[in-house]
């Protein structure tokens, strides 16, 4: 079953149906789901389809896999292309007089170190572009190689009509895999397994999250452990550090400084680069809080959610499951962090999310224009803080505080938060507070009240 991509498929379908060329770019890190947006696109459109995905192999041997192809969707003997070239024009003068479709997936893999390629693909759009019906698609997960494609240095700059970054899908859209679960496993779901379709597929919500997370990554036998542990694959193998850069930031150390420590690199300008490239590959974010850029206040989080959760819990532990049955593990190691912390900071990044899905959906007026953390200082006190879900708009900051507990959100809580801003001498508008076991608030008319079952409507 496919689910979500409905903006994605959107942007497909009616480059699609109009008679014009088109080019496409898409891109998107592994797992992620471009093969399978790309197929389901398929299915609403009639005409010849060439899909072909390269390999980590010559021009020649991936040329004449794909006249293999050829053969087959044009129905005649076998072509005897070697060069990309040779083939592009070739699918290009057939698409003079019918539409066609072209996808060529894993480009990277392909290109190599070969960037003359892109400079072919371009003299061959240059021919063709004003008189083809093809619809000519590039794809590939090696994201730093797909931005080159496209920035202003590429021969292939400006050669595409539509440019699509695949990400992960939102907590919203990652909750139809497992549709029959209770609202708050889909929270414990989603910060386990995040908004990568591959890895949801796999969840059976007929089962506990804690069977789920045991059968997929606990034990030496979990169908995701290896997903896990080789997750950034030939990309890790070339950044040095990257490891221990994961470990520090899954264990709540999210500031450049606290990361440099624990981590143990060797030197900042290491770890700038480790981190600038761990944010190419979409597995690493850097943000700022809204009231505040500046760089000293910037904190890195991991996107990457089965990779933060195998790093927090399994990285350090893994010889463990030679000794220990699963059920142990989960117990002794996972069980209380994951109730008591690692999920309720999960639940704040998905409140994040609801909001700015509710804005783009224009359910929040006056419109938002920032969410995120706010910063503060106490000069006097010499100690700072944060509020984790704040958000910004004409009318000023509202402050949220979350909970993701067994009891209502009360009148306490309520107190705490006004008298924490009060003291931070912070001015907002208004105060708003999400909470998984709802509210028992005196004057609740005066707040801003968010249900987890508020969370989980499909617009």
């Amino acid at each position: 079953m496919f689910y979500g991509r409905s903006e994605e498929l959107k942007i497909l379908n009616d480059a699609y149906t109009n008679d014009s060329f088109e080019s496409i770019a898409i891109y998107g890190r592994r797992r992620i789901g471009k093969s399978e947006l790309i197929k389901e696109s398929f299915k609403k459109i009639e005409c010849k389809k060439i899909y072909y995905e390269c390999k980590k192999a010559s021009e020649e041997f991936n040329m004449k896999a794909l006249s293999d192809k050829l053969a087959d969707v044009f129905n005649i003997p076998k072509p005897d292309f070697v060069t990309l070239d040779k083939t592009l024009r070739f699918i290009f003068e057939k698409s003079i007089n019918e539409k066609i479709i072209l996808v060529i997936d894993e480009y990277p893999y392909l290109r190599g170190n070969n960037d003359f390629l892109d400079s072919i693909i371009q003299g061959v759009i240059n021919d063709y572009k004003g008189k083809s019906k093809l619809k000519f698609i590039l794809c590939g997960s090696y994201i730093d190689v797909m931005e080159q494609i496209l920035s202003n240095k590429s021969p292939l700059y400006g050669r595409f009509t539509y440019k699509l970054n695949i990400k992960q899908m939102n907590y919203l859209e990652s909750s139809m895999f497992y549709n029959n679960a209770s609202n708050e496993d889909k929270v414990k779901y989603y910060s386990v397994f995040g908004g990568v379709p591959y890895y949801n597929q796999f969840i059976d919500d007929r089962l506990t999250v804690k069977e789920n997370i045991i059968n997929l990554l606990i034990g030496s036998k979990a169908r995701l452990l290896p997903e896990a542990e080789g997750f950034l694959n030939e990309e890790m193998s070339k950044l040095v550090n990257a490891n221990e850069c994961f470990s520090a930031i899954s264990s709540g150390y999210t500031k450049f400084n606290e990361i440099l420590q624990k981590s143990n690199v060797s030197s900042s300008p290491t770890l700038t680069d480790v981190l600038k490239k761990l944010i190419n590959m979409d597995v690493i974010e850097k943000t700022y809080p809204i009231n505040d850029e500046n760089e000293k206040k910037s904190f890195y989080n991991i996107i990457e959610r089965l990779s933060l959760f195998y790093y927090r819990y399994i990285f350090k532990r893994g010889s463990y499951f030679n000794i220990m049955s699963p059920e142990d593990f989960y117990d002794e190691f996972i069980s209380e962090d994951f109730e008591k912390y690692y999920v309720p900071k999960e639940f704040e990044n998905i409140a994040k999310q609801y909001l700015i899905i509710q804005n783009k959906n224009k359910k929040i007026n006056p419109i938002l224009y920032k969410v995120g953390k706010y910063y503060y200082d106490l000069p006097k006190e010499k100690k700072n803080g944060e509020f984790d879900v704040v958000t910004l708009s004409k009318n000023g900051y509202d402050f949220y505080e979350v909970k993701f507990k067994s009891k209502p959100i009360d009148d306490k809580v309520v107190n705490e938060e006004i008298y924490q801003l009060e003291k931070a001498n912070i001015k907002y508008n208004k105060l708003g507070f999400i909470s998984k076991s709802g509210f028992n608030i005196t004057n609740s008319n005066n707040y801003i009240l968010i249900t987890l079952d508020d969370m989980y409507k499909h617009f």
